[in-house]
């Protein structure tokens, strides 16, 4: 019997920017799939796939007398995963799996599991990097806390969704996704620096940015930030606002490990200057923090392109 055939049912809780589209990755590959959002038209939206839409997450989780083998949680926060764990613990069956797919700080998800297993119920911590364009296309890197033996049953679906790689026990997915997030985070605010001093210093910026690609200096954040920067186009694949938790998550684990972490404390300061003004933005909005530090320097003359 295949993985497909053991899962009958997945229940998907959270589906916004990057939820819709990996729910909708589930059912076009043959999963019956409930969902539940906690604005309702973004759940109802995926009707028209074949989603079962549920008005709680309680329902989503057991909805016609049959309970979901695998829930998915895809929220904004560790807090906002609490609330849902908690609320959904007692419709949860012995021998379910749930797969956190949020962004969390690593003790919380060590507390998840904790809790979780304490009524014999799996835990996975998988986060994931790729923007709404990977979850579109399936091939998010997937970063995956496990128990082993809870990894061989929900590898077949989280590949459906991306690349999925067990990193170690439960917790260490997020732990991975914050090594991830320091990287692009730090790189967003070096391809801005690169970008801007090019201009400055009398080149044509995208004819630069032409030149160093495929070099060294290639990287998916030069092709694809690096192009929303000189289009000055900030509509969110990814946001100021989470890409500022995911900072402070980061320093937060580097005091943990007593760690010092100079350059993360750097990027970190740039995404919170953005907060209280674009934090809908997209992450290469890292642009805007930058040219507000050097008065009269700004990369291009197209408007700016910024969420309402």
């Amino acid at each position: 019997m295949n993985d497909q055939a053991r899962v009958k049912k997945i229940a998907f809780l959270g589906t916004g920017l990057m939820g819709a589209p990996m729910a909708r990755r589930l059912l076009a590959a043959g999963y019956d799939v409930s969902v539940w959002n906690r604005t309702a038209s973004k759940a109802q939206a995926l009707a028209i796939d074949g989603a079962l839409v549920a008005a709680s997450p309680s329902a989503a989780v057991s909805s016609k007398g049959q309970a979901a083998d695998i829930i998915i949680t895809m929220l904004e926060a560790g807090g906002a995963v609490n609330q849902m764990i908690t609320s959904i613990l007692a419709v949860l069956v012995e021998g379910t799996i749930v797969i956190d797919m949020s962004s969390t700080q690593q003790a919380e998800a060590q507390e998840f599991d904790r809790l979780l297993a304490a009524h014999k119920i799996g835990f996975v911590d998988a986060p994931v990097s790729g923007g709404v364009v990977g979850a579109e296309a399936g091939s998010l890197a997937i970063m995956v806390g496990a128990r082993a033996s809870d990894y061989l049953q929900v590898e077949a679906i989280l590949s459906v969704l991306g690349r999925p790689t067990r990193v170690g026990e439960p917790g260490c997915g997020q732990l991975a996704k914050l090594c991830n997030q320091l990287i692009v985070g730090g790189t967003i605010s070096i391809v801005a620096e690169a970008l801007l001093l090019a201009q400055r210093g009398g080149a044509d910026p995208a004819a630069v940015r032409a030149a160093i690609r495929g070099g060294f200096a290639e990287s998916r954040i030069l092709e694809v930030h690096g192009q929303r920067m000189l289009e000055r186009n900030f509509m969110p694949g990814g946001q100021i606002k989470s890409q500022t938790k995911d900072m402070e998550n980061i320093l937060l684990a580097a005091a943990l490990a007593d760690l010092q972490l100079p350059i993360t404390e750097l990027v970190a300061r740039a995404y919170r200057s953005l907060l209280a003004s674009h934090p809908l933005a997209d992450h290469s909005a890292a642009l805007l923090a930058l040219e507000s530090r050097n008065p009269g320097s700004r990369l291009g003359s197209l408007e700016n392109i910024l969420p309402k």
